[in-house]
């Protein structure tokens, strides 16, 4: 399995590579530069192009990629030219609210998906199995931008129970127990809004294996045995259920500093999915391609990672 698991990060080399000259190239495609229209007005065009030849951006642009190629191994991504930061700085301190609002949003998902989806399979055809695939259709159906803004207009300001942006209130003392009250107030809303968009997957698989497993002859065994349904349904059916849930797992655990693009914008939540966005409209190129070959990274990590704890969860699976 070790060998295997080499062989399949050996494989993502090339891959990787790749995804670093489309993004790079993709990156330069796009019109203007970071000094189009964001520069202070009292610097004058001479000084502007002075800094354009300065930062090698009329270089061709393997020369710049090269360049950057070097930087990245040396740990340097690059100088944000918005915040006037190094890129792993500004990610860093982006990245870890995205984790967070993220793995609340997967706790919450989970929490809500795994009963949901047995409970559907169980009473297949009842009112509640209906229910269930209603709720599905529209927490499937519905644009993540659109429930957003239906529960920032509802929660934040028609009702205010919620904060309507940030990520912790002015003022507070950072490690205190306010503090990290505050921080969870302000994770709610966003969470439960990414949870139930996260939710529609995870019951429709589940709900099928759970009917599939009803029929199975090991089920057929124990109940001709006299176990009790509560019973069957716990240690039988649910575990035997899990391998769908566990093939989500690793794009789930790397998805977390993946982040929401249109959630985090939304509710103003500063994470990586916010500053994507505001890189893009202020055209630094040093944090959008190191954003887009991170996500690219942990997709790919995120495929083997799933392959890995599904060879754990069931024996019967394994990685040659």
């Amino acid at each position: 399995m070790w060998k295997t698991i080499l062989r399949r990060i050996v494989i993502m080399i090339p891959q990787i590579i790749l995804l670093s000259v489309l993004v790079f190239i993709l990156a330069k495609l796009m019109p203007g530069d970071p000094f189009s229209g964001l520069i202070d007005p009292n610097i004058s065009p001479e000084r502007i192009e002075e800094l354009r030849q300065k930062l090698g951006l009329y270089d061709p642009w393997y020369v710049q990629y090269f360049r950057w190629i070097g930087n990245l191994f040396n740990g340097d991504l690059g100088l944000s030219y918005t915040y006037k930061m190094k890129v792993t700085s500004i990610i860093g301190q982006r990245a870890y609210n995205t984790m967070i609002l993220s793995l609340f949003s997967v706790l919450l998902s989970y929490s809500i998906s795994i009963p949901l989806g047995i409970l559907a399979g169980r009473y297949q055809d009842s009112v509640l199995d209906k229910t269930i695939i209603v709720y599905n259709y529209i927490s499937y159906a519905i644009p993540s931008f659109i429930l957003s803004l239906v529960m920032l207009w509802l929660f934040g300001y028609k009702l205010q129970l919620f904060p309507t942006g940030g990520s912790v209130d002015l003022g507070l003392n950072p490690g205190t127990f306010a503090y990290h009250i505050n921080r969870i107030y302000h994770l709610v809303l966003p969470a439960v809004t990414y949870a139930i968009l996260s939710t529609t997957a995870t019951i429709q698989y589940l709900r099928n294996e759970v009917i599939d497993a009803k029929n199975m002859d090991y089920v057929k065994t124990a109940r001709s045995k006299g176990i009790p349904e509560k019973v069957i349904y716990r240690k039988h059916i649910f575990r035997n259920s899990l391998l769908p849930i566990a093939a989500f797992l690793g794009y789930s655990i790397t998805g977390l500093l993946g982040g929401s693009v249109f959630i985090e914008t939304i509710f103003g939540y500063p994470g990586m999915g916010k500053l994507f966005i505001e890189a893009i409209g202020s055209y630094d190129y040093s944090i959008i391609t190191a954003l887009v070959l991170l996500y690219g990274i942990l997709a790919l990590f995120g495929t083997l990672l799933s392959d890995i704890i599904l060879s754990i969860v069931d024996p019967r699976i394994r990685i040659e």
